[in-house]
């Protein structure tokens, strides 16, 4: 064999050494920007060893039932109290790996423009799931629309509500829907990425929405046993890179805020 040849064969040799070596690692993600950050960073992890595959999802229960039954190794959509909630409820015990952004909650109408056009009677939709329910009903509550029992109880329904002064009809949906049916309600409290897959602009669109102070930071969640693995700590790192500080900054405008 020619010096030249044994080179070739050294090469091709260490790259599948490379290929056969590098870990893979599933991820299961919402779209906007959940999905996008992650394909963002896949290059960077490749680049350590980390294969990283990306799979989507529209709903917010299959990405926990996945990582829980192993058929994932991660997932990246939801914040620490949807989390607590979701353990608790299903009797499972995801981890959190890290917190990467804020989505502010707001909420939006195709037949106002001001929440103080709300009609009395108007017909209010949040989300039926108890913690984004609960985070709909503070926001109305900042914005003096009602008064909750507990002010801050943050998986508040509409039976927890103790002063409704303009009567407002309250309609429970599942999250995913509610950019659908926001024609046929006068006002819907929508999640970001919800918001964003619509082709809303939250900075823009939103009658009112959260401030940078909110608690709902999104996380990355893994289980017990490999929270700590190697590829899930690059992973993490790279979410919280200055590269995807400067991408969530440029790409998403204010709708997106960083949290590290």
């Amino acid at each position: 064999m020619s010096f030249k040849k044994a080179l070739v064969a050294l090469a091709a040799a260490s790259v599948f050494s490379a290929a056969v070596s590098a870990e893979k690692l599933s991820v299961a993600a919402t779209p906007v920007p959940h999905a996008e950050l992650l394909e963002f960073v896949k290059p960077q992890l490749a680049e350590q060893g980390v294969e990283l595959d990306v799979k989507v999802f529209t709903d917010y229960i299959q990405p926990n039932v996945q990582v829980d039954q192993k058929r994932m190794d991660a997932n990246f959509f939801q914040h620490q109290p949807y989390l607590d909630e979701f353990n608790d409820g299903r009797g499972t015990s995801l981890v959190t790996v890290a917190g990467i952004h804020v989505e502010p909650f707001g909420a939006y109408s195709n037949k106002i423009k001001s929440l103080d056009e709300l009609k009395n009677g108007a017909t209010v939709a949040i989300p039926n799931d108890p913690t984004n329910g609960g985070r709909a009903l503070l926001l109305l509550q900042k914005a003096g629309l009602i008064t909750l029992k507990d002010g801050s109880k943050i998986t508040a329904t509409p039976r927890d509500i103790a002063d409704n002064p303009k009567k407002l009809d309250f309609k429970e949906l599942e999250a995913a829907t509610l950019p659908r049916i926001l024609g046929q309600v006068d006002v819907a409290l929508i999640n970001t990425n919800y918001a964003l897959e619509a082709g809303l602009n939250p900075s823009e669109d939103a009658l009112i929405i959260e401030g940078s102070e909110s608690p709902y930071v999104n996380i990355l969640v893994a289980r017990p046993d490999n929270k700590d693995s190697d590829a899930m700590q690059k992973l993490a790192n790279a979410l919280k890179s200055d590269a995807v500080r400067k991408f969530i900054k440029e790409k998403y405008e204010g709708a997106v805020v960083p949290a590290f």
